[in-house]
This record gives C-alpha cells, sequence and structure tokens, in this order.
C-alpha cells in the first residue's frame, strides 16, 4: 500500500483523535475512510451534472412531459388505479 504524507490542521488533529479512540480505530483508517466517502460524494455530484446536462438537452428538443400528466400519474401512486408513467 502506497504511504502519502499530510498535514493535519490543527482544529482537526484533536476530534480525530477523539474519535479514533471512541471507535477503537486508527487515525489512518478514518482518514481513509474519510477520502472514501468524499471520492464516493464526488462522483455522484458528476454523475449528477452530466443527467442534469441530458434532462436540459431533452427538455431543450421538445422531448418533456406534460406537468398535469405528471401529476395525474403520481397521484394514482398507491391507488387500485396506478396509471403508467407518462412517456415523452
Amino acid at each position: 500500500m502506497p504511504v502519502t504524507s499530510i498535514r493535519i490542521k490543527s482544529e482537526i488533529e484533536k476530534p480525530l483523535e477523539l474519535l479514533a479512540n471512541k471507535l477503537h480505530r486508527s487515525n489512518n483508517y478514518l482518514i481513509n475512510q474519510a477520502i472514501k466517502e468524499f471520492i464516493k460524494r464526488q462522483e455522484a455530484e458528476d454523475i449528477q451534472w452530466i443527467e442534469t446536462l441530458e434532462a436540459l438537452d431533452s427538455v431543450k428538443s421538445g422531448r418533456g412531459v406534460d406537468e398535469q400528466e405528471v401529476n395525474s400519474w403520481l397521484s394514482s401512486w398507491g391507488t387500485t388505479k396506478e396509471k403508467p408513467a407518462p412517456k415523452a
């Protein structure tokens, strides 16, 4: 496993040590978990941005769904007459 050196700000060092002791984990473990979570969130944001751009392109090209159709569909959820999702 590669080793990377980091500088931890003094206001983070003490809470990190306290949390590591509380969880019976090493500082290294907690730092790795935090980095993994950060990367995971960044990847999710990237996907969300791509999907947003695709949705905007869809609307610009006229492939939207009428609001009333969507509301009617949503209102039917959980009823015996649930409607199929509207299509663009």
